[in-house]
C-alpha cells in the first residue's frame, strides 16, 4: 500500500513536472514536444498493433491525431510558401491515422512515422538555431498529455 501511495506521488510530481516545463516552453520548443510526443504515440501504436493490442494501438493513434490536428489548427499556411503544402500533409496524415485505426493497418502507421519523423529532426534542427522566446501554453498541454 506504501510503495503504491509512493508511485502515486512520483506520478503526480512528474505530471507537475512537465506541465511547468509546457507553461515556461517557447513557441519552437511546445513545436518540438509536440512533433516528439506524436511520434512517441506512432511508435507505441505501431508496436501495439505488432502485439495487436488493439486498444493500445487505437488510444495511441486517437492521440496522434490529435496532434496533428492542433499543428494543423495553429498553422498559418500565409506566413510562408510551404504552408499549403505542410497543411495538405497533416491532412494526409490525418486521414492516414484514421484508416491505420479503422483497419488496425501497421503499415498506414509506418508510414506515418516515415513521413513525420524528418519533419520532427527538421524542427529540432530549426529550434536549435533560433533565440528563446518564452510563452505560455494552455491548450498544448493538454495535446501533450500533461494538462
Amino acid at each position: 500500500m506504501a510503495v503504491m501511495s509512493m508511485m502515486g506521488g512520483a506520478q503526480a510530481r512528474r505530471a507537475q513536472l512537465n506541465r511547468e516545463a509546457v507553461l515556461s516552453a517557447t513557441p519552437v520548443r511546445l513545436l518540438t514536444m509536440l512533433y516528439d510526443r506524436l511520434l512517441l504515440d506512432l511508435n507505441r501504436a505501431e508496436a501495439a498493433q505488432g502485439r495487436q493490442d488493439w486498444q493500445v494501438a487505437s488510444d495511441n493513434l486517437l492521440h496522434a491525431q490529435a496532434i496533428v490536428s492542433e499543428l494543423s489548427t495553429s498553422l498559418n499556411v500565409e506566413a510562408w510558401d510551404g504552408g499549403d503544402g505542410l497543411f495538405s500533409l497533416y491532412t494526409y496524415a490525418s486521414t492516414a491515422m484514421m484508416s491505420a485505426n479503422t483497419h488496425r493497418d501497421a503499415a498506414r502507421t509506418r508510414e506515418c512515422i516515415d513521413l513525420l519523423e524528418p519533419l520532427r529532426l527538421t524542427w529540432h534542427e530549426a529550434a536549435g538555431m533560433l533565440p528563446a522566446q518564452p510563452v505560455a501554453a494552455a491548450r498544448v498541454g493538454g495535446v501533450l498529455g500533461i494538462g
